[in-house]
Protein backbone atom coordinates (compact mmCIF):
# COMPACT_ATOMS: atom_id res chain seq x y z
CA UNK A 1 0.00 0.00 0.00
CA UNK A 2 1.01 3.61 -0.64
CA UNK A 3 -0.18 6.73 1.15
CA UNK A 4 -0.04 10.15 -0.53
CA UNK A 5 -0.56 13.27 1.57
CA UNK A 6 -1.08 17.00 1.08
CA UNK A 7 -1.91 19.05 4.17
CA UNK A 8 -4.86 17.35 5.87
CA UNK A 9 -5.69 15.34 2.74
CA UNK A 10 -4.55 11.77 2.21
CA UNK A 11 -5.19 9.01 -0.29
CA UNK A 12 -4.24 5.35 0.12
CA UNK A 13 -3.49 3.24 -2.95
CA UNK A 14 -3.16 -0.51 -3.42
CA UNK A 15 -1.16 -1.17 -6.61
CA UNK A 16 -1.07 -4.86 -5.76
CA UNK A 17 -4.87 -5.05 -5.59
CA UNK A 18 -6.14 -3.86 -8.95
CA UNK A 19 -4.52 -0.42 -8.79
CA UNK A 20 -7.34 0.52 -6.44
CA UNK A 21 -7.86 3.52 -4.21
CA UNK A 22 -8.51 2.24 -0.69
CA UNK A 23 -9.58 5.61 0.67
CA UNK A 24 -9.45 9.38 0.27
CA UNK A 25 -10.15 11.82 3.07
CA UNK A 26 -9.57 15.36 4.26
CA UNK A 27 -9.07 15.35 8.00
CA UNK A 28 -11.82 13.13 9.40
CA UNK A 29 -14.07 13.57 6.35
CA UNK A 30 -14.21 10.43 4.16
CA UNK A 31 -14.72 11.21 0.47
CA UNK A 32 -14.93 7.62 -0.76
CA UNK A 33 -16.59 4.65 0.91
CA UNK A 34 -14.70 2.68 3.54
CA UNK A 35 -12.85 -0.32 2.13
CA UNK A 36 -14.09 -3.81 2.92
CA UNK A 37 -11.35 -5.25 5.22
CA UNK A 38 -11.19 -8.46 3.17
CA UNK A 39 -10.86 -6.72 -0.20
CA UNK A 40 -7.10 -6.27 0.05
CA UNK A 41 -6.66 -9.96 0.87
CA UNK A 42 -8.55 -10.87 -2.31
CA UNK A 43 -6.12 -8.77 -4.36
CA UNK A 44 -8.75 -6.99 -6.43
CA UNK A 45 -10.39 -3.58 -6.49
CA UNK A 46 -13.90 -4.78 -5.72
CA UNK A 47 -14.82 -3.70 -2.20
CA UNK A 48 -12.50 -0.68 -2.21
CA UNK A 49 -13.01 3.04 -2.70
CA UNK A 50 -12.35 3.21 -6.45
CA UNK A 51 -10.71 1.18 -9.19
CA UNK A 52 -9.72 1.65 -12.85
CA UNK A 53 -11.70 0.17 -15.73
CA UNK A 54 -9.26 -1.19 -18.31
CA UNK A 55 -9.54 -2.16 -21.22
CA UNK A 56 -13.34 -1.94 -21.19
CA UNK A 57 -16.15 -0.72 -18.98
CA UNK A 58 -19.07 -2.70 -17.63
CA UNK A 59 -20.38 -5.91 -19.24
CA UNK A 60 -19.81 -7.89 -22.45
CA UNK A 61 -22.89 -9.94 -23.33
CA UNK A 62 -22.36 -13.67 -23.44
CA UNK A 63 -18.65 -13.29 -22.79
CA UNK A 64 -17.98 -13.48 -26.50
CA UNK A 65 -17.70 -11.15 -29.49
CA UNK A 66 -16.48 -10.90 -33.08
CA UNK A 67 -13.78 -8.44 -34.11
CA UNK A 68 -11.55 -8.21 -37.17
CA UNK A 69 -13.07 -11.31 -38.71
CA UNK A 70 -12.40 -13.50 -35.67
CA UNK A 71 -14.56 -14.83 -32.87
CA UNK A 72 -13.37 -14.42 -29.29
CA UNK A 73 -14.61 -15.92 -26.04
CA UNK A 74 -13.56 -14.32 -22.75
CA UNK A 75 -12.92 -15.85 -19.37
CA UNK A 76 -14.49 -14.06 -16.39
CA UNK A 77 -12.06 -12.01 -14.33
CA UNK A 78 -14.45 -12.39 -11.38
CA UNK A 79 -16.50 -15.58 -11.40
CA UNK A 80 -19.08 -14.15 -9.01
CA UNK A 81 -20.47 -12.32 -12.08
CA UNK A 82 -22.17 -14.39 -14.81
CA UNK A 83 -20.38 -12.55 -17.66
CA UNK A 84 -17.14 -10.56 -18.03
CA UNK A 85 -17.34 -7.16 -16.36
CA UNK A 86 -15.13 -4.10 -15.71
CA UNK A 87 -12.19 -5.28 -17.82
CA UNK A 88 -9.24 -6.85 -16.04
CA UNK A 89 -7.22 -4.02 -14.45
CA UNK A 90 -9.19 -4.29 -11.22
CA UNK A 91 -8.16 -7.93 -10.65
CA UNK A 92 -4.48 -7.67 -11.62
CA UNK A 93 -1.51 -6.26 -9.69
CA UNK A 94 -0.09 -3.00 -11.04
CA UNK A 95 3.57 -2.12 -10.82
CA UNK A 96 4.70 1.03 -9.04
CA UNK A 97 6.61 3.10 -11.62
CA UNK A 98 7.21 6.26 -9.56
CA UNK A 99 6.06 7.79 -6.29
CA UNK A 100 6.45 11.06 -4.42
CA UNK A 101 4.69 12.62 -1.44
CA UNK A 102 1.72 13.76 -3.55
CA UNK A 103 1.70 11.56 -6.68
CA UNK A 104 2.14 7.99 -7.84
CA UNK A 105 2.46 6.36 -11.27
CA UNK A 106 1.32 2.75 -11.75
CA UNK A 107 1.68 0.50 -14.78
CA UNK A 108 -0.04 -2.67 -15.98
CA UNK A 109 1.34 -4.73 -18.87
CA UNK A 110 -1.04 -7.25 -20.43
CA UNK A 111 -0.61 -10.14 -20.85
CA UNK A 112 1.67 -10.80 -17.91
CA UNK A 113 1.16 -14.53 -18.48
CA UNK A 114 -0.23 -16.55 -21.38
CA UNK A 115 -3.31 -17.36 -19.28
CA UNK A 116 -4.15 -13.65 -19.24
CA UNK A 117 -5.06 -13.80 -22.93
CA UNK A 118 -8.23 -15.64 -21.96
CA UNK A 119 -9.35 -12.47 -20.15
CA UNK A 120 -8.56 -10.20 -23.13
CA UNK A 121 -6.93 -11.30 -26.39
CA UNK A 122 -5.29 -7.97 -27.27
CA UNK A 123 -1.95 -6.97 -25.73
CA UNK A 124 -1.76 -3.53 -24.14
CA UNK A 125 0.08 -1.42 -21.59
CA UNK A 126 -1.88 0.81 -19.21
CA UNK A 127 -0.70 3.69 -17.05
CA UNK A 128 -2.46 5.12 -14.02
CA UNK A 129 -1.38 8.41 -12.43
CA UNK A 130 -2.82 9.58 -9.11
CA UNK A 131 -2.07 13.11 -7.89
CA UNK A 132 -3.26 14.78 -4.68
CA UNK A 133 -3.50 18.36 -3.40
CA UNK A 134 -5.10 19.71 -0.22
CA UNK A 135 -8.52 19.87 -1.92
CA UNK A 136 -8.25 17.86 -5.17
CA UNK A 137 -7.59 14.38 -6.47
CA UNK A 138 -6.80 13.64 -10.12
CA UNK A 139 -6.61 10.24 -11.77
CA UNK A 140 -5.14 9.95 -15.24
CA UNK A 141 -5.51 6.83 -17.39
CA UNK A 142 -3.67 5.83 -20.56
CA UNK A 143 -3.83 2.66 -22.66
CA UNK A 144 -1.45 1.81 -25.53
CA UNK A 145 -2.27 -0.95 -28.02
CA UNK A 146 0.58 -3.50 -28.13
CA UNK A 147 -1.33 -5.95 -30.29
CA UNK A 148 -0.05 -6.63 -33.80
CA UNK A 149 -3.24 -5.29 -35.34
CA UNK A 150 -6.17 -2.97 -34.53
CA UNK A 151 -7.72 -3.53 -31.11
CA UNK A 152 -10.82 -2.27 -29.26
CA UNK A 153 -10.08 -0.18 -26.19
CA UNK A 154 -11.96 1.62 -23.44
CA UNK A 155 -11.22 3.34 -20.15
CA UNK A 156 -13.11 4.41 -17.07
CA UNK A 157 -13.11 4.85 -13.32
CA UNK A 158 -15.40 3.17 -10.78
CA UNK A 159 -15.55 5.30 -7.59
CA UNK A 160 -17.81 4.44 -4.65
CA UNK A 161 -19.12 7.33 -2.56
CA UNK A 162 -20.45 7.00 1.02
CA UNK A 163 -24.23 7.03 1.05
CA UNK A 164 -26.36 8.69 3.69
CA UNK A 165 -29.77 10.33 3.65
CA UNK A 166 -28.04 13.61 2.81
CA UNK A 167 -26.22 12.35 -0.29
CA UNK A 168 -27.24 13.85 -3.62
CA UNK A 169 -26.05 14.02 -7.22
CA UNK A 170 -26.26 16.61 -9.99
CA UNK A 171 -25.24 16.19 -13.64
CA UNK A 172 -26.51 16.85 -17.15
CA UNK A 173 -26.90 14.25 -19.91
CA UNK A 174 -28.98 13.99 -23.07
CA UNK A 175 -29.81 10.29 -23.20
CA UNK A 176 -29.68 6.95 -21.44
CA UNK A 177 -29.65 3.30 -22.44
CA UNK A 178 -32.62 1.34 -21.16
CA UNK A 179 -31.28 -1.95 -19.86
CA UNK A 180 -32.37 -5.56 -19.53
CA UNK A 181 -32.52 -7.20 -16.07
CA UNK A 182 -28.96 -8.36 -16.84
CA UNK A 183 -28.00 -4.64 -17.22
CA UNK A 184 -27.32 -4.87 -20.95
CA UNK A 185 -28.48 -2.04 -23.23
CA UNK A 186 -31.67 -2.43 -25.25
CA UNK A 187 -32.90 0.95 -26.51
CA UNK A 188 -31.46 4.46 -26.37
CA UNK A 189 -33.92 7.12 -25.17
CA UNK A 190 -33.89 10.75 -23.97
CA UNK A 191 -33.37 11.00 -20.23
CA UNK A 192 -36.78 10.40 -18.57
CA UNK A 193 -37.98 13.28 -16.35
CA UNK A 194 -37.74 11.15 -13.22
CA UNK A 195 -34.07 10.41 -14.03
CA UNK A 196 -33.15 14.00 -14.84
CA UNK A 197 -30.38 15.09 -12.46
CA UNK A 198 -29.80 18.61 -13.82
CA UNK A 199 -31.31 20.24 -10.72
CA UNK A 200 -29.90 17.55 -8.40
CA UNK A 201 -31.57 14.47 -6.93
CA UNK A 202 -31.23 12.82 -3.56
CA UNK A 203 -29.57 9.41 -3.82
CA UNK A 204 -32.32 6.83 -3.53
CA UNK A 205 -34.93 8.91 -5.35
CA UNK A 206 -34.53 6.41 -8.19
CA UNK A 207 -32.70 3.08 -8.27
CA UNK A 208 -30.24 3.15 -11.15
CA UNK A 209 -27.67 0.87 -12.75
CA UNK A 210 -27.62 2.58 -16.12
CA UNK A 211 -25.31 4.32 -18.58
CA UNK A 212 -26.14 7.92 -19.50
CA UNK A 213 -24.98 9.43 -22.79
CA UNK A 214 -24.22 12.96 -23.91
CA UNK A 215 -22.80 13.73 -20.48
CA UNK A 216 -21.15 17.15 -20.38
CA UNK A 217 -18.17 15.96 -18.32
CA UNK A 218 -19.18 17.52 -15.01
CA UNK A 219 -21.03 16.20 -11.96
CA UNK A 220 -21.53 17.31 -8.36
CA UNK A 221 -21.73 14.84 -5.48
CA UNK A 222 -22.93 16.15 -2.11
CA UNK A 223 -22.06 14.18 1.02
CA UNK A 224 -23.01 14.44 4.67
CA UNK A 225 -20.41 16.24 6.82
CA UNK A 226 -18.40 14.56 9.56
CA UNK A 227 -17.63 16.64 12.68
CA UNK A 228 -16.01 19.12 13.06
CA UNK A 229 -17.32 19.95 9.56
CA UNK A 230 -20.91 21.16 9.85
CA UNK A 231 -21.92 22.03 6.27
CA UNK A 232 -22.51 19.51 3.44
CA UNK A 233 -19.40 18.55 1.50
CA UNK A 234 -19.49 18.90 -2.30
CA UNK A 235 -17.21 17.04 -4.68
CA UNK A 236 -17.11 18.44 -8.21
CA UNK A 237 -16.16 15.72 -10.67
CA UNK A 238 -14.76 16.69 -14.09
CA UNK A 239 -13.58 14.47 -16.92
CA UNK A 240 -11.68 14.70 -20.21
CA UNK A 241 -13.69 14.66 -23.46
CA UNK A 242 -13.15 10.92 -24.01
CA UNK A 243 -15.43 10.34 -21.01
CA UNK A 244 -18.87 11.29 -22.29
CA UNK A 245 -20.72 8.29 -20.90
CA UNK A 246 -21.62 8.15 -17.22
CA UNK A 247 -22.71 5.02 -15.34
CA UNK A 248 -24.85 5.73 -12.27
CA UNK A 249 -25.27 2.92 -9.77
CA UNK A 250 -27.54 3.48 -6.75
CA UNK A 251 -28.36 0.01 -5.36
CA UNK A 252 -31.22 0.11 -2.84
CA UNK A 253 -30.08 -0.51 0.72
CA UNK A 254 -26.37 -0.22 -0.01
CA UNK A 255 -24.09 2.08 1.96
CA UNK A 256 -22.59 3.51 -1.21
CA UNK A 257 -23.40 4.83 -4.68
CA UNK A 258 -21.30 5.09 -7.83
CA UNK A 259 -20.74 7.83 -10.41
CA UNK A 260 -18.53 6.29 -13.09
CA UNK A 261 -17.03 8.32 -15.98
CA UNK A 262 -16.45 5.89 -18.86
CA UNK A 263 -15.41 6.22 -22.48
CA UNK A 264 -18.09 4.00 -24.00
CA UNK A 265 -21.53 2.47 -23.62
CA UNK A 266 -22.07 -0.89 -21.97
CA UNK A 267 -21.47 -3.85 -24.31
CA UNK A 268 -20.10 -1.46 -26.95
CA UNK A 269 -18.12 -4.23 -28.66
CA UNK A 270 -21.41 -5.72 -29.90
CA UNK A 271 -22.59 -2.43 -31.40
CA UNK A 272 -19.57 -1.29 -33.41
CA UNK A 273 -21.20 -2.45 -36.65
CA UNK A 274 -24.58 -0.79 -36.13
CA UNK A 275 -23.76 2.44 -34.24
CA UNK A 276 -21.23 5.23 -34.59
CA UNK A 277 -21.71 6.63 -31.09
CA UNK A 278 -20.61 3.68 -28.92
CA UNK A 279 -17.55 5.59 -27.65
CA UNK A 280 -15.40 2.45 -27.91
CA UNK A 281 -12.04 3.24 -29.51
CA UNK A 282 -10.33 1.04 -32.10
CA UNK A 283 -6.60 1.66 -31.79
CA UNK A 284 -3.98 0.97 -34.43
CA UNK A 285 -0.84 -0.81 -33.23
CA UNK A 286 0.99 1.64 -30.99
CA UNK A 287 -2.07 3.89 -30.76
CA UNK A 288 -3.11 5.35 -27.41
CA UNK A 289 -6.29 6.30 -25.57
CA UNK A 290 -5.99 8.61 -22.58
CA UNK A 291 -7.92 10.95 -20.32
CA UNK A 292 -8.12 12.37 -16.83
CA UNK A 293 -10.78 12.50 -14.13
CA UNK A 294 -10.60 15.16 -11.45
CA UNK A 295 -12.31 15.61 -8.07
CA UNK A 296 -12.38 19.00 -6.31
CA UNK A 297 -13.74 19.28 -2.77
CA UNK A 298 -15.65 22.19 -1.25
CA UNK A 299 -16.72 22.33 2.38
CA UNK A 300 -14.41 19.75 3.99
Amino acid sequence: MITLSAGEASVVLAPEAGGAVLGWRIGRQPLLRATDPTALLRGRGRGMGAFPLVPFSNRIAGGRFAFGGREYRLARADTSFPIPIHGLGWVRPWQLAAVSERAADLRLVHPATEADRALWPFAFAADLRVALTATTLSIGLRLVNRHDGPAPAGLGLHPFFPRTAAASLRFAATGVWRATPERLPTVHVPVPPEWDHRAGLKIGTVALDDVFTGWDGRAEVTLAPVAPVSEPVTITLTASPIFRHLVIYTPPGAGYFCVEPVSHMTDAIHHLADRTDTGLAVLAPGGALEGEIGFAVRGA
